[in-house]
């Protein structure tokens, strides 16, 4: 399996991300709503939409799938996470279209556990480096498998870009 056909991180604009659990095929179909609708916001009114707003338009649209008979409800839940003028914002979206807004959270095998763990460690003013040695403890916990090349790194900071780290930049980490 080539690994990079497996997407789970999404770039929805210069200052939002979202990290999929479930069909990804779901989560494609909404992260790409997201994204026109984060377009549609700049070229609109000249500013980058806010987070929630971002979440409400994949929330609305998972709800959405639940009210009508003969459509199938999204199998995905989200994190959307990003930083605009209010702060930073970590919100997950369920398969029903709720939404929650965490200081740290994970979705997926080994959710339980991960949030255990983030739950003791996560504090308001962890630095990068120890929020992503929490991330890397957290992997090696929940993951059953320990193969390479299967982490993926997504980094956004008030005032700067989306960034996804790359392989070097994770071999480096993990060292």
């Amino acid at each position: 399996m080539v690994s990079q056909t497996i997407e789970k991180i999404f770039k929805i604009d210069e200052h939002v991300g979202a990290v999929a659990s479930g069909l990804l095929a779901d989560a494609r179909i909404l992260a790409n709503q997201a994204r026109v609708k984060a377009q549609v916001h700049r070229i609109t009114y000249d500013e980058p939409i806010d987070i929630w707003s971002i979440a409400r338009v994949i929330g609305d649209r998972m709800q959405l799938s639940t009210l009508y008979a003969g459509l199938r409800p999204f199998g995905v839940s989200f994190l959307i996470g990003g930083a605009d003028k209010s702060g930073l914002h970590l919100i997950e979206s369920d398969p029903s279209g709720m939404l929650y807004e965490w200081y740290a959270y994970a979705i997926g095998r080994g959710g339980v556990i991960a949030n255990k763990i983030l739950k003791q460690k996560w504090k308001a003013d962890l630095s990068e480096k120890d929020a992503i040695n929490i991330t890397i403890d957290i992997i090696n916990k929940t993951e059953k498998e320990k193969r390479e090349n299967t982490i993926d790194i997504a980094i956004i900071k008030k005032g700067e870009r989306f960034k996804k780290l790359s392989e070097e930049e994770i071999k480096k980490i993990l060292k």
